[in-house]
C-alpha cells in the first residue's frame, strides 16, 4: 500500500535529498518546495482516505506547520521529528494517531531501552512508531539519527526487529542513501524488512514510478508499505501521478 508524507523544513513542505540534510543547511539539496501549506496536503489525504501517512519535522521551525497538518486530518497522520518523552503525549493530543521516535531513543550510538520503555509506559506501544532509518556501511544497514547525520552502532537485523517489535506498533525505515534521488527503491532492504519484521513497516526512499509501488508490494509480501515523495506530481515530480497511487490503494483494499 501507498503511505503519504508531509516533510517539513523551515516551516515549508519540501522534498529533499536525504543524505544532504546537515546542520546549518550547508549542502542541502532540495527537489521541491511547495507554496501550499502542510494543511492542504493533510486535507487531500483525508479526502482520499489515505491514513497512516507521516508528518516529519526536519529540524526546528516546523511545529506550527505540523500542528496545522494534524488539525486538518485528526487521527489520520503520524508525527515525527524531535519527539521525546516530554512532548509525545502533546503531539497525540494535537491530533497525531502515532508519534514517530528515533534520535531520542539512541544515546551515544546505542539504543537506550530504558527510554523506549518509558515511552511505552507513557503513551502505550499502540501509538508508538520507531524510526529505524538507515544507511549502508560495510554491507549492513546501520541506523542513523540526528537528521540522518550520525551513524549509531545499531544495525537493522532480524534479532533487532524482533526485539523492538514488542515496544511499538510499526517501524518507519527511510533508506537514506537513496532518499530523494528517484533512482529506484532498495528492494534488498524491503525484502529483509518483510522477512524480519513481525509488525507493519513503512519503507521510504528512491521510489520513482508506479512500478516501484508494485515491486515493493511483491517484495514486501504485502507487509511493507511504501512512501513516495519526490517522484509524485503533487511534489513537483513527473514519475508518479497522485491519482494513480490513490487508485492503487483502492484496488488493494478491494482485494485486487
Amino acid at each position: 500500500m501507498f503511505r503519504p508524507c508531509i516533510d517539513l523544513h523551515d516551516g515549508k513542505v519540501k522534498q529533499i535529498v536525504g543524505g544532504s540534510l546537515q546542520d546549518g543547511g550547508a549542502g542541502l539539496r532540495t527537489n521541491f518546495v511547495s507554496e501550499r501549506p502542510a494543511s492542504w496536503f493533510a486535507e487531500l489525504y483525508q479526502r482520499d482516505g489515505l491514513t497512516g501517512g507521516h508528518v516529519i519535522q526536519l529540524g526546528s521551525g516546523n511545529e506550527s506547520a505540523a500542528r496545522e497538518a494534524l488539525a486538518a486530518f485528526p487521527g489520520g497522520l503520524h508525527l515525527g521529528g524531535g519527539v521525546n518523552l516530554d512532548n509525545a503525549r502533546g503531539w497525540l493530543n494535537a491530533g497525531a494517531s502515532h508519534v514517530i521516535v528515533t534520535s531520542w531513543v539512541f544515546r551515544d550510538g546505542q539504543l537506550d531501552l530504558d527510554r523506549v520503555r518509558a515511552l511505552v509506559a507513557a503513551i502505550g506501544k499502540e501509538q508508538l512508531v520507531l524510526d529505524l532509518s538507515c544507511r549502508v556501511r560495510e554491507g549492513e544497514y546501520w541506523v542513523v539519527t540526528d537528521r540522518w547525520q550520525k551513524f549509531t552502532e545499531f544495525t537493522v537485523s532480524e534479532v533487532a526487529l524482533a526485539q523492538l517489535a514488542g515496544y511499538c506498533a510499526e517501524f518507519l525505515v527511510h533508506a537514506v542513501d537513496v532518499e530523494g534521488l528517484c533512482q529506484g527503491v532498495d528492494l534488498a532492504l524491503v525484502e529483509k524488512l518483510a522477512r524480519w519484521s513481525p509488525i507493519p513497516v513503512t519503507y521510504a526512499g528512491g521510489a520513482r514510478s508506479l512500478a516501484d509501488l508494485e515491486a515493493v508490494s511483491r517484495a514486501g509480501l504485502g507487509r511493507v508499505d511504501l512512501t513516495i515523495g519526490s517522484a509524485l506530481d503533487i511534489f513537483g515530480g513527473s514519475g508518479v501521478r497522485y491519482a494513480d497511487v490513490v487508485a492503487f490503494n483502492q484496488k488493494q483494499a478491494a482485494g485486487g
